[in-house]
């Protein structure tokens, strides 16, 4: 006797498969509602924004990322010694088992070809590459020993943006959007911004996010066609017809949902009513030709181009309007000496020149408006660069390999110690003198100014707690004011 396989099968009669479907969906719809919290008991968005653990200096994140690393040792960290025994072989006991992403045999010492001077009434030490930061050096605490596990763009990126080398992990851009949300239901809480002839070497992955539910990931804005690839209504659909849409569409999905308690199905809705609002919001946003001459001057902006300087201009407007992460990433300072496009004496004068003028009007401009009080700005690259000439291949132009023992970056704002440097390398600049700050730490010391404890701040993922600091980090002291 054969069952009747056309016959329907009753409500509560269930396959292995569906049953074991459902109970992993009502997991999943557990960690929604963990996720969404007070945000789910005032209608599902995700976006609301929910308290800290404590009371934040920072309320807003400001992360200026110089994808390929700049020289810190031709910025920040001006090394007599290294000028005093330029050409040398370097010391064998730096390159004895020591592994290098380019740099062959011996070595020899590279001295910074530029000038260096004191700034501002704190007396902060700026190379000459740098006169428009100079101009802003009492807001800056300038961090010298930082440290890195990693020597390859991509995962050194991976790690100074997620915490981990590998990827699949939230960056903090999107941990921001879970944790604290955002105050404009009109824009994303996470934007990503991009300039410079290529992306990162991370790619996207650098602004994922990861496990957490997509809903958090970074929205990259363009300055120029399409802010954001398909948001724009299709020819001859007009608002009222979208609108329709979109409602027939959300019954739809709210059915479905109610039906297989699946997280990411409440995560798509609320994509679809961000991406109508977005509609009208952004374009407003991306008019900078309304900001006042002096500003755009201030900037050297030129509207309708994809520059650093237009995305600096764009990343007042976000912070100003809620958005609780923008990050801008400029492409460029790889600079190993190959040739003329990628050397010191060329290239990074190229990038600080494209970049130093606007960077400096940026931090003015939040002063001027009382938004650095509560935001919190970051500046530098994934890794530093070595003390040696790289001289690939015999070149003859000036360049540094990539170096994880030691590297530079800025942070200004909310809560930090502006005017100081910290942190210090040995007399070439090849390891951290004492201390060093790893990147865990950094990401715990962020956190801690934006009022969340990071061992604390987890979201349970394949049975475990996970956090930003992985199981590492500790809140730097002394970056605090």
């Amino acid at each position: 006797m054969t069952a009747d396989r056309s016959a329907p099968v009753p409500p509560d009669v269930r396959t292995r498969r569906e049953f074991l479907t459902s109970g992993a969906r009502g997991v999943g719809s557990l960690a929604l509602g963990a996720l969404l919290g007070e945000a789910a008991a005032a209608g599902g968005n995700a976006h609301a924004p929910r308290p800290p653990h404590f009371a934040p200096r920072a309320k807003r994140v400001l992360y200026l990322h110089m994808a390929g690393s700049p020289s810190s040792l031709d910025l920040f960290d001006p090394k007599p010694a290294l000028v005093k025994h330029d050409g040398q072989a370097a010391p064998r006991e730096l390159t004895e088992n020591e592994r290098f992403a380019f740099i062959q045999g011996t070595p020899k010492l590279l001295g910074s070809p530029f000038e260096f001077a004191r700034h501002g009434a704190s007396g902060q030490v700026l190379s000459e590459l740098l006169p428009r930061l100079g101009s802003v050096a009492d807001e800056l605490l300038i961090v010298r020993n930082m440290r890195t596990t990693q020597f390859n763009h991509a995962p050194a990126q991976m790690l100074l943006n997620t915490g981990h080398e590998r990827i699949g992990r939230p960056s903090m851009g999107s941990w921001l959007s879970y944790g604290l949300g955002t105050p404009n239901r009109d824009l994303p809480a996470f934007v990503v911004l991009l300039s410079g002839r290529y992306q990162p070497s991370a790619g996207a992955s650098a602004w994922s996010s990861g496990f957490l539910p997509s809903v958090h990931q970074g929205v990259r804005l363009r300055s120029r066609g399409d802010a954001v690839l398909f948001l724009s209504d299709p020819e001859g659909v007009d608002r009222v017809t979208r609108r329709r849409a979109l409602d027939a569409l959300r019954r739809l999905n709210e059915r479905h949902l109610d039906r297989v308690g699946d997280p990411e199905i409440e995560t798509r809705i609320e994509q679809y009513e961000l991406a109508y609002r977005m509609q009208a919001s952004v374009p407003e946003l991306l008019s900078i030709e309304d900001e006042p001459e002096a500003v755009r001057e201030a900037y050297g902006v030129r509207p309708g181009e994809v520059s650093y300087a237009n995305n600096c201009l764009l990343a007042r407007r976000l912070l100003e309007r809620g958005v609780r992460f923008v990050q801008l990433y400029h492409w460029g300072w790889d600079s190993h000496g190959t040739g003329k496009g990628d050397d010191l004496l060329h290239s990074l004068r190229e990038r600080c020149l494209e970049t130093d003028r606007p960077t400096a009007a940026l931090l003015a401009d939040l002063r001027r408006r009382g938004l650095l009080d509560d935001t919190l700005v970051v500046w530098g690259g994934e890794f530093g660069r070595t003390p040696m000439n790289e001289e690939r291949h015999g070149s003859k132009y000036l360049g540094r390999d990539h170096h994880p023992h030691a590297f530079t970056i800025w942070m200004a704002g909310a809560g930090v110690r502006a005017g100081h440097t910290i942190g210090a390398t040995d007399e070439l600049g090849y390891h951290v003198d004492g201390d060093a700050i790893e990147v865990h730490d950094l990401h715990a010391t962020m956190l801690h100014l934006l009022g969340l404890d990071h061992e604390r701040f987890t979201y349970r993922h394949q049975g475990r707690d996970f956090r930003l600091t992985d199981v590492a980090g500790r809140v730097v002291g002394e970056m605090l004011a």
